[in-house]
């Protein structure tokens, strides 16, 4: 049993690695992500920004509002459509700027409170590397040494019984 612990231990720690290291590398394809993201969106907002300027001091809320309460239908779909894209744009820059923020929000937010279709963009388009840098390096020893240790400690809890049925 000994034999197989060891090899056990090794095998989750080669694994803990080797999945450690991919984490930062999503991390950084998701911050690239939103910030491709954000700039389309802009470039998308830039054309009402400069209808709002010209007519409502640079307001967008106002150039949305207006066209909101055209008689025109055309006009008030307009209108909707506007705010969707400067909803959008507001939640990639608030987003984008947490992100950037420090290391740790950036880790959050790309595992626990993405901005979830770009998080669906990054896991499906997600290329799998292995970046030598000390950060990536430095999580991928700690999470398979960690993996490793938990193994070790499932494997030890599951013996339990019986060892203690071999000593009766």
């Amino acid at each position: 049993m000994g034999i197989f612990t060891s090899y056990l231990r090794m095998v989750l720690l080669i694994i803990g690695v080797l999945a450690g290291i991919q984490l930062p590398g999503f991390v950084d394809q998701y911050g690239k992500s939103l910030q491709a993201h954000l700039i389309e969106s802009e470039r998308s907002l830039n054309e009402f920004r400069d209808e709002a300027e010209k007519f409502f001091d640079g307001s967008i809320e106002e150039l949305i509002a207006h066209y909101q309460a055209s008689d025109d239908r055309v006009f008030q779909e307009g209108g909707q459509s506007i705010s969707a894209i400067y909803q959008r744009y507001q939640q990639l820059n608030k987003a984008h700027k947490n992100f950037n923020q420090n290391a740790w929000n950036a880790y959050q937010q790309a595992f626990f409170t993405p901005v979830e279709d770009i998080q669906q963009e990054v896991r499906s388009d997600f290329s799998y590397t292995v970046r030598l840098n000390p950060g990536a390096i430095l999580f991928g020893l700690v999470s398979g040494l960690i993996l490793a240790v938990f193994g070790e400690l499932i494997v030890r809890l599951l013996a339990r019984p019986f060892r203690q049925s071999q000593r009766s």
